[in-house]
């Protein structure tokens, strides 16, 4: 009797161990595939912040060009931030764009926009979003200008709004050839006409 009772006793006292041993191992394998997951994640965060970091490298605060060609005409342009492209490193991302051409012989042009892609080879700008244009007493609105330096000529699109102290109109392009001093107003589609305002 007392040997069945010693070996009930075995057998609990191994039973309860090998229970202890199992919760014991369980619960430090679940630690284990933590620490794992919790330094997976680090090394992901450690990424992360290495391609903020590369990406940061090619943000350029402050950032201002200028040009100046054979006959005088000069041409600088301001950003608070620009952005290299990185598939093409002539192109510069611009926020807060301001711009002046300042033309020989002639009233100097003013640009402002929200963004702007900037061409450092050939100094094309296009400048997208609230653009405002000002020269004599003119002022132009739009979401859209393509310049081009070498041609001297702007192309203005988008919601176009042009106000003076005689007139306002809407059309859907404006294109000036800033030599000449010409420019041209036209709609898109023919049967649509330029919608103008007289002031009195």
């Amino acid at each position: 009797m007392k040997r069945k009772i010693i070996l009930s006793a075995s057998v609990l006292i191994f039973f309860f161990t090998f229970l202890i041993f199992f919760f014991t191992k369980s619960s430090n394998d679940k630690n284990l595939i933590e620490k794992k997951k919790t330094a997976k994640l680090d090394d992901n965060e450690n990424i992360e912040i290495s391609n903020e970091n590369i990406e940061s490298l090619n943000i350029i605060e402050d950032v201002s060009y200028s040009a100046k060609d054979p006959k005088g005409n000069e041409y600088f342009l301001k950003a608070r931030e620009g952005t290299i492209d990185q598939n093409e490193s002539n192109f510069i991302f611009l926020k807060s764009v301001n711009a002046i051409i300042n033309l020989r012989d002639y009233k100097v042009i003013e640009i402002s926009s929200d963004f702007g892609k900037y061409d450092i080879n050939n100094y094309d700008t296009i400048f997208s979003k609230n653009v405002v244009i000002t020269y004599l007493d003119n002022i132009i609105t739009g979401d859209y200008l393509d310049f081009s330096w070498d041609k001297n000529l702007m192309l203005i699109s988008r919601d176009v709004i042009l106000k003076n102290n005689k007139n306002s109109l809407q059309a859907d392009v404006i294109e000036m050839d800033i030599e000449k001093r010409d420019i041209k107003i036209f709609m898109y589609e023919d049967r649509k006409k330029v919608n103008i305002k007289t002031f009195k």
